[in-house]
């Protein structure tokens, strides 16, 4: 059997870092881990090619070559989805289809041939077996959970690492908290799912065996969603491996702002080689954090919990949501000034809207405020429901929160604010790259010379060698991310 795995293109998001990308001559940020997946998954004895969309185009010539396309992706990659699956039924190439967004929305593509929905390590086996039969059906669906200690490392012979900044691995799947605007429990779970320490290890040693050093992505979406077995089990073997191998790898990962209450779970993670936590904060307006039940974020001091992750090394990137209906008038210089003040360079503001299947989803359609689109995107001002605010009223302030948070002056005081309050944990060697001397040039071009931010590009530039030479890397990266959000808001504000 020949096999095409066809990743879907990203649009240009917050997400993408497509304009960040450009500084070390990468193409993506990171590489299809699901279809990696369920590659390693398929027979040994099939031939297997991959395309992902984001790094070459896909030809004809690939698609009739195969038997079936396997396509996987998220909400936010469906407009590159129907591209595929026309192409492929034009060419008579049959179609097998998984992943989130068909998990969620599968009766909105038609022409898909077999769909293999909810997690691939129940529902994939099961199609295989029929396919050898020749009775293998329309749809492939579960309501269990799969043992992830089962799953295979990914094939990473598919993909050429040199196109991709940075690499991922799974540790867990599922989150303990239930905020309803989030799909993770309803596609995973409340319970976390854990791999086990060998396994995570055995993942590390393929990854390093492959050629790969650098920065590697735990895309867990809680890390710390089972605190004890990571404490006493999981770090400590990633801190021996990467002791073992002269710490070839930087890591980051999401967890929950709870982290902050716990010091030696920071310090085990700095010591293990993470840098950088995503965290969803969501809203520093407390009536929005109960209207969606972000328990965990309540009755804290949000900015302290915050600045305390980055003093003990984890440089905090952070999500928020504008569009509740418990959000004010005043909820956006309210957030402004929350995240200037937290020093959350990356900062990552989206509207709000209601995935298929959440709390939220099912309380918008009993309202009768559901509307039919829905992007996946949060940062291009579309929403995919009524919102209690008035709709103008919202996107004006949203348009005032990204352009002030992204304003040159302001994004690069509040960059001066992270390095300030940032410690970097002493651990492991500086590895000399060329992408690195690569950025640095390219930076120093564009945007210390023809940038609209050249003023406060050298003056955190001379500041960062003076005062905080440790975190001159950091700094030159943080400019660069801050070039790339300005391009994605000022683009989006065009297609208004």
């Amino acid at each position: 059997m020949k096999v095409l795995l066809v990743y879907p293109r990203y649009p240009d998001t917050f997400w993408s870092f497509k304009h960040a990308l450009k500084f070390i001559s990468k193409k993506a940020s990171l590489p299809p881990l699901g279809l990696l997946t369920v590659a390693a998954i398929l027979p040994i004895d099939w031939e297997k090619r991959m395309v992902d969309l984001n790094i070459a185009n896909l030809e004809d010539d690939d698609i009739q070559w195969a038997d079936y396309v396997f396509i996987s992706a998220m909400s936010i990659q469906s407009d590159s989805v129907r591209t595929i699956i026309h192409r492929c039924k034009s060419l008579g190439t049959k179609i097998v289809a998984g992943g989130p967004l068909f998990t969620a929305r599968y009766e909105e593509f038609k022409d898909v041939d077999h769909f293999i929905l909810n997690e691939a390590e129940i529902t994939l086996p099961l199609f295989l077996k029929d396919l050898k039969n020749g009775t293998a059906k329309h749809l492939y669906t579960t309501e269990e959970w799969a043992d992830i200690g089962t799953t295979p490392t990914p094939l990473w012979e598919l993909i050429n690492f040199k196109h991709y900044a940075t690499m991922n691995i799974q540790y867990s799947r599922g989150c303990p908290y239930d905020c309803d605007f989030c799909d993770i429990t309803v596609l995973y779970g409340r319970k976390p799912r854990t791999k086990e320490k060998d396994q995570v290890i055995a993942e590390l040693e393929s990854l390093y065996t492959s050629g790969w050093r650098g920065n590697v992505f735990f895309v867990d979406d809680n890390f710390i969603g089972n605190k004890v077995k990571v404490k006493k089990e999981i770090l400590p073997a990633i801190i021996e491996w990467m002791n073992q191998r002269k710490n070839p790898f930087v890591f980051s990962t999401e967890a929950s702002i709870n982290l902050a209450d716990d010091e030696e779970l920071m310090r085990l993670m700095v010591r293990a080689g993470f840098d950088a936590v995503f965290i969803g904060i969501e809203s520093p307006n407390e009536d929005s954090l109960v209207e969606c039940s972000k328990v965990i974020n309540k009755n804290r001091d949000m900015i302290a919990c915050v600045k305390k992750i980055q003093q003990f090394g984890l440089q905090v990137q952070g999500g928020f949501i504008v569009g509740f209906d418990a959000d004010p008038s005043s909820i956006f210089e309210k957030l402004s000034t929350f995240i200037q003040e937290s020093g959350i360079a990356t900062a990552m503001v989206g509207l709000l809207n209601a995935p298929k299947g959440t709390k939220l989803y099912e309380r918008l359609q009993g309202e009768g405020r559901l509307l039919e689109s829905f992007t996946g995107d949060n940062t291009d001002f579309s929403m995919n429901f009524i919102p209690k605010m008035n709709y103008e009223v919202l996107i004006e302030g949203y348009k005032n929160i990204i352009q002030n948070i992204y304003s040159p002056k302001q994004y690069y005081a509040r960059v001066k604010e992270l390095l300030k309050n940032y410690k970097p944990p002493k651990i492991g060697k500086y590895n000399f790259k060329f992408s690195r001397l690569m950025a640095l040039n390219k930076s120093m071009l564009l945007l210390g010379v023809i940038g609209k931010e050249r003023y406060q590009y050298w003056k955190l530039f001379i500041w960062t060698l003076l005062r905080r030479p440790r975190q001159f890397p950091l700094a030159i990266t943080l400019s660069i991310y801050g070039f790339h959000f300005r391009k994605v808001f000022e683009q989006n504000i065009a297609n208004l």
